[in-house]
């Protein structure tokens, strides 16, 4: 049996999408145990469709009882690793303290952390930006870093444009990470 992976996504799905369809071809040796969203996004039916469980954990108005909620719902998974596919969410202290948690993130931390990596790239004139694979903290994207890859920011880029060549990269370098995971059990 293989480590045990658990995704947390809030999106389209695009980065869980690229990590199952990687597994289905043979290139993750891990098993996925689940993906929780915590909206009814496109995400959740990406899991369904790899036939992994997809589990609906809306934020509500006491962020206290969700938080008891996707730890309780993570522990009952019982993951080796868990990560976070654009997840828009901060995780409690007491979650990545008793969870390993990878995320990745566009920009090249500890450049550009929070939402507006992208923008805040393009306001500060920056000539190269990026993705970068972290272990997710109690901080604001301040984990250590475990991987990264340069996306030059192109004359006329907006922030559309250049956001599509990082999930290009930042799908890329997800899938080699786990790729790696699978292969030595850690990162």
């Amino acid at each position: 049996m293989g480590k045990r992976i658990l995704l947390l996504a809030s999106g389209t799905g695009s980065l869980a999408a690229a990590i199952l369809a990687a597994h289905k071809a043979g290139k993750i040796t891990a098993d996925f145990v689940g993906l929780i969203s915590d909206k009814d996004s496109p995400a959740l039916s990406v899991a369904k469709s790899y036939e992994i469980p997809a589990i609906y954990l809306p934020i509500g108005t006491d962020r206290t009882s969700w938080d008891q909620d996707i730890y309780e719902a993570s522990q009952s998974l019982a993951p080796d690793l868990i990560v976070s596919v654009g997840f828009m969410r901060i995780l409690s202290p007491r979650y990545v303290t008793n969870f390993k948690v990878v995320n990745t993130h566009p920009s090249l931390l500890p450049l550009f952390p929070g939402a507006h990596a992208v923008r805040d790239a393009l306001v500060a004139k920056a000539s190269v930006t990026g993705t970068t694979v972290h272990w997710v903290d109690a901080g604001l994207d301040t984990g250590p870093i475990i991987k990264q890859q340069i996306v030059e920011i192109a004359p006329g880029d907006d922030e559309t444009s250049l956001h599509e060549r990082i999930k290009i990269a930042e799908r890329a370098l997800i899938v080699e990470t786990l790729v790696e995971y699978g292969r030595a059990g850690t990162l």
